[in-house]
């Protein structure tokens, strides 16, 4: 469905764009290990295939080898985790994700990749854990908050996940006040927007939309999101002047997107259900990590 799609994008593109691929979101905090593969002139796919796989195997092997002598060697579980990324080994990734996060205790990334890799093995307890861990120490954890939130949501406890993001909010207030750890409160009203919209409560989805549209300054990611909604219900006409000034706050990187987003809209009035509207499809931007702001 159309809306579906859309609010796929909202929570994707727009807010954080870091939990949807486990890989995509872990590699950058691993950064080089130092050992890319490079692909020899002339080679077939399927030699390819064989020799990477053999290649990635050989290299998890000698990190293993390591870390049976020095167990806390972070430079080997690091390329023990990003090896069986690559290798698709979720299991595998289990320990030595725990064990990084046991050595760094300041660095929440490791433990809400712990908390996507349990999520996506099923171990929904252990998940929620290792998320919850980070928002005892960083309320305003981004990251884990989301990574929760859609735990939350995939259990059919929207509830749960309504009061999670409403006490994050007064956390915030409480947090501004005694100078704690900032939280992005338009980042999470806009994630509970989410969640309202998963519940088909679109009136308080657009509500929140208008709150966050005026508090959030030269925010682009408000205006967008309503934009979308309106465009979902069938609204072309409040929709637009939302797209043109969300055109006009965004930063020169999404502005090609947002154009895309919009015309889209047209293109799915026109186009039978049935059809896939090509024009849609998100390519997502690249980030350092930080939520995109408007400038």
């Amino acid at each position: 469905m159309a809306a579906q799609k859309n609010r796929w994008l909202i929570g994707i593109v727009l807010i954080f764009s870091l939990v949807a691929l486990l890989a995509v979101s872990l590699l950058p905090i691993l950064g080089s290990t130092g050992n890319r593969r490079t692909e020899a002139p002339g080679s077939t796919p399927n030699a390819d295939a064989s020799s990477a796989q053999a290649e990635l195997e050989s290299r998890a092997k000698g990190y293993e080898l390591v870390l049976q002598r020095e167990p806390d060697n972070q430079t080997a579980l690091k390329g023990l985790v990003e090896s069986r990324i690559q290798l698709g080994d979720l299991q595998g990734l289990v320990d030595p994700l725990t064990r990084l996060a046991e050595l760094n205790p300041t660095v929440p990334d490791y433990r809400v990749l712990l908390g996507q890799t349990k999520q996506q093995l099923g171990d929904l307890e252990g998940a929620a854990q290792s998320y919850r861990q980070v928002l005892d120490n960083q309320p305003g954890n981004m990251n884990a908050l989301q990574g929760l939130v859609a735990l939350l949501v995939q259990q059919n406890r929207s509830q749960a996940a309504v009061g999670l993001l409403q006490d994050t909010l007064k956390s915030a207030e409480r947090l501004s006040t005694t100078g704690g750890s900032a939280v992005d409160v338009t980042s999470v009203k806009l994630l509970l927007a989410e969640v309202y919209l998963e519940d088909q409560k679109v009136d308080q989805a657009l509500k929140l939309y208008d709150e966050a549209i005026q508090e959030a300054g030269q925010d682009f990611r408000p205006l967008l999101a309503k934009a979308l909604v309106l465009q979902d219900q069938g609204r072309p006409e409040e929709a637009q002047p939302l797209f043109d000034q969300a055109l006009s706050m965004a930063p020169a990187q999404y502005k090609d997107q947002i154009q895309q987003l919009a015309a889209a809209g047209t293109t799915d009035s026109e186009t039978p259900a049935s059809t896939p509207d090509a024009a849609a499809e998100p390519v997502a931007p690249e980030t350092d990590g930080e939520t995109p702001q408007g400038e």
